[in-house]
């Protein structure tokens, strides 16, 4: 048998696969359907994130290879989508422009097919969810390199939203240009930020070249488009959105370089037994306020992941304390926790429970 042969007689294997597996998408979609009507009755909330990410775990652990996990990720997010879709179209929001790293992790975590849009602000997110004009938004709340994003922190104070969903993404910066030439570039733009966690890479392979800051990765990018002696640090979405080349992939100095994001929304997610909590409370103007208010947590030995601390800018030298914690708000010795130090502040906010990320 001619190679010719072999190759026409593997193609019609593979239109006798795809054959098999649209009969299969539109079954699932039909059943995707029926459980959205059922969840309609009972007025369960159609984003269930925990079960998405079982479904998604659990198709990862059954791939036997070639394709990698990042690849059967990307397949089975596309087909939870799609068929979450046919249940109701999302409406997401997250700190923009388009192409920023939280608009990947939008799409990471709610997939293609949901509705986005980017607005200038974090304070605009939470406007947009908390006026219904959004289902749920995305903000970022912390850098492993960079530390706390404050103004998240802040808008917890005083929004009525619930953290629903948490979710940590590495951050991989690419040099971006026009050319996908590293000879030809004289100038970078990016975000501070990124430049600051690419600024060892910057400096051996692009010494002398001009470093200019951009309000965000997604700016940067545009800049590049402009002139093909013109670089960007940014994320390959915004290659792929602003039709760039890269010149570099994972320039960050930092490997395990990683941003936490929030998802935000009115309603609360079920328990799941992998929950994280999280609180703030302002505390008693007297010394070992702090330590007193912590001990509730070690009494029920509740694991702190994360304590920051902000001002409450109404009165000098007085703060809030924000802390996360592994629980759920409804186990008993969760509530056992928070009870001893509700007693003990001024004022005391459950800003959520959800899964937490690994």
């Amino acid at each position: 048998m001619s190679s010719a042969d072999s190759l026409e007689n593997l193609r019609k294997e593979i239109d006798q696969i795809d054959d098999k597996v649209l009969v299969l998408l539109n079954h699932r979609a039909d059943i995707a359907k029926a459980i959205g009507k059922i969840k309609a009755q009972n007025g369960d909330d159609v984003f269930v994130s925990d079960r998405e990410r079982e479904i998604l775990d659990r198709m990862i652990e059954k791939a036997k290879g070639p394709l990698s996990d990042d690849a059967i990720e990307d397949i089975f997010q596309s087909i939870l989508t799609a068929c979450r879709s046919l249940q109701k179209r999302l409406h997401v929001t997250f700190l923009g422009p388009d192409a920023t790293f939280t608009h990947q992790a939008a799409i990471k975590h709610f997939g293609r097919n949901a509705d986005y849009t980017s607005v200038p602000s974090i304070k605009d997110v939470f406007s947009e969810v908390e006026r219904m004009r959004a289902d749920f938004g995305v903000v970022p709340i912390e850098n492993s390199t960079e530390g706390v994003v404050n103004h998240t922190l802040d808008m917890f104070i005083n929004s009525d939203l619930l953290i629903v969903a948490e979710r940590q993404d590495r951050i991989s910066h690419s040099l971006l240009s026009v050319s996908g030439s590293l000879k030809k570039i004289k100038s970078v733009y990016s975000h501070p930020q990124a430049l600051a966690q690419c600024r060892k890479w910057l400096e051996i392979h692009l010494p002398g070249v001009i470093i200019h800051a951009a309000n965000s990765t997604a700016d940067a990018a545009i800049h590049a488009t402009l002139d093909d002696s013109t670089a960007a640090v940014a994320s390959e979405l915004a290659c792929q959105i602003y039709h760039l080349k890269t010149v570099a992939k994972s320039i960050e100095d930092t490997p395990d370089n990683a941003t936490r994001f929030l998802i935000i929304g009115k309603v609360a997610p079920p328990k799941t037994g992998q929950d994280k909590t999280s609180v703030l409370f302002s505390i008693k103007d007297k010394v070992g306020a702090l330590h007193e208010m912590l001990q509730p947590f070690r009494k029920e030995k509740l694991n702190l992941t994360k304590i920051e601390s902000r001002p409450t800018k109404k009165k000098a030298w007085e703060y809030l304390f924000f802390v996360d914690f592994i629980g759920h708000q409804s186990d008993p010795h969760v509530q056992s926790a928070l009870k001893a130090v509700r007693s003990q502040s001024h004022y005391l906010k459950i800003l959520g429970s959800y899964p937490y990320s690994a």
